[in-house]
């Protein structure tokens, strides 16, 4: 891979990179790879992004008497019968 200089980056710009890298979690470097690659049309678009919320309301819903019957019933159907296996 190749590497880069940017040269008389202003004080406020760099201040504004780090900022932003800060708040997604990334390294000033990823930050501005990905700017360059989006600007460029090379970013590539993530194909899953719509979030569903038709579900919300049943989340940390259950009593652990419950998630113990459910989970027991999962835990039995995973279960292999040798039997028809062999």
């Amino acid at each position: 891979m190749k590497t880069i200089t940017v040269r008389r980056i202003e004080p406020s710009l760099a201040k504004k990179l780090k900022q932003v890298a800060n708040k997604e979690g990334k390294s000033v470097n990823q930050l501005v790879i990905e700017t360059i690659k989006q600007y460029l049309g090379m970013k590539k678009e993530k194909r899953f992004t719509v979030v569903y919320h038709d579900m919300d309301h049943i989340f940390g819903r259950w009593s652990e008497e419950e998630f113990e019957q459910i989970q027991g019933k999962i835990d039995s159907e995973r279960k292999v019968e040798k039997e028809l296996w062999s």
